[in-house]
């Protein structure tokens, strides 16, 4: 797989897993505990998409991201 492939995979994947996130937290379902877990899966593929590309400042949104999705599993699990 080259590189152009994987960018594309953790993109489209990291975009996919984002959206649902954010329908699930919108519909209030009882499903936070979920779309936090999609958040921080999201944001380790746009992660790994940032270092790849060397997107630097994009990288540092995915820890603001991944960080959220921490506390968001925190708050709800307790």
């Amino acid at each position: 797989m080259n590189t152009t492939n994987i960018t594309r995979f953790l993109e489209i994947s990291g975009s996919a897993l984002a959206i649902v996130y954010a329908l699930l937290l919108a519909s209030n379902t009882g499903n936070e505990i979920l779309g936090f877990t999609l958040l921080l899966i999201s944001s380790v593929l746009f992660a790994a998409w940032a270092v790849i590309d060397r997107r630097w400042a994009f990288l540092s949104l995915q820890f603001f991201y991944a960080a959220s999705a921490l506390i968001g599993l925190f708050r709800w699990n307790i």
